[in-house]
């Protein structure tokens, strides 16, 4: 292996508000250079003479890893690795190694929230006050909005590693029932319920499982229909895995008691989405946030250390290429 040492961050501001620890990660290495962004035109000449790259977002293309021959170790600051030519990379003799597990609790939290928020109503209590009809009110409380308890109502989830089991205990513990549903594409199994028995049965549905060909608009106007009149979807997965706008639809039929997304389809959604128009009822959009928590984006950081540290010890982790 190359003594080369020599790494750069092309998209550092992606990940750290300056609240961040990098001391062990700049550790690893004889050099860091590190860019709050980087544009594709400026990739290649900053990664002349690297060994490695870090890179959140920043796409690593067949045509940049070839004219970046020194290039030996990917380090991706996230879970998906859409951003790396994986098949170039393999074939170029680059390691690619991932981050994993990072969010679970930041995005389990912020799940458990806009399910809260949904049901207690939060965006419509806050903005009367906001408009000042609380002051106005001729008794001490305002209860113009009903306000569903979650105790005894029932959960389904889509999709059951890490993160969706994280979800159904926080669930538990605020006394819901946790059904589990089976995804396309995926063996059957006996705990899992097909689409057309869970749907029915829930009061509130919550997507944690990858986007792909099976699971693209997984959740259309077919299956949104299915679910109980005033049940809750909440999607903290990916933007494609619901028929945007057919939940916008939805929305604005009354069928559903609302819906909360922290993903889109695009993102950032420069030229607009069904769900950000602004007549759609009961509905919450947060801008893909619900991973970025100070102790998360640590855990990142140091789970790049830790695989540059395995990788200069001949035995990579988190290997995906």
């Amino acid at each position: 292996m190359s003594n080369n040492r020599r790494a750069v961050f092309l998209d550092h501001s992606s990940l750290d508000l300056g609240d961040l620890d990098l001391s062990g990660l700049q550790g690893c290495f004889d050099q860091l250079q590190v860019y709050p962004s980087s544009s594709p035109q400026q990739v290649r000449e900053r990664l002349q003479g690297a060994s490695v790259v870090i890179s959140n977002k920043v796409m690593l293309d067949a045509q940049t890893l070839a004219a970046c021959p020194d290039l030996k170790l990917i380090l991706v600051a996230a879970t998906g690795t859409n951003n790396v030519d994986l098949d170039a990379a393999r074939a170029q003799g680059i390691c690619v190694s991932n981050c994993q597990g990072y969010g679970t609790p930041s995005v389990a939290q912020h799940t458990l929230m806009l399910l809260l928020a949904l049901a207690t109503r939060l965006p419509d209590y806050q903005k009367v006050v906001a408009e000042g009809r609380w002051q106005q009110s001729r008794q001490f409380c305002l209860l113009d909005f009903p306000i569903v308890e979650l105790e005894g109502k029932t959960l389904g989830l889509l999709g059951h590693g890490e993160l969706g089991s994280a979800v159904g205990r926080l669930a538990e513990a605020f006394g819901m029932r946790v059904l589990l549903g089976q995804l396309p594409g995926r063996p059957e199994r006996a705990d899992r319920l097909a689409l057309d028995e869970l749907l029915p049965q829930v009061d509130a549905l919550t997507l944690h499982c990858p986007l792909n060909e099976n699971t693209l608009h997984m959740i259309g106007a077919a299956q949104l229909n299915q679910l109980k009149p005033g049940a809750f979807v909440i999607n903290t997965g990916r933007g494609g895995l619901i028929d945007e706008q057919a939940l916008a639809d939805a929305l604005r039929s009354g069928h559903l008691g609302g819906a909360a997304t922290d993903v889109l389809s695009v993102e950032p959604p420069v030229h607009g989405n069904p769900l950000l128009a602004a007549d759609i009822p009961r509905l919450i959009v947060t801008p893909h946030c619900a991973w970025g928590s100070r102790e998360a984006r640590q855990r990142i950081v140091d789970q790049l250390m830790e695989n540059a540290q395995a990788f200069f010890a001949d035995a990579p982790r988190r290997v995906v290429s």
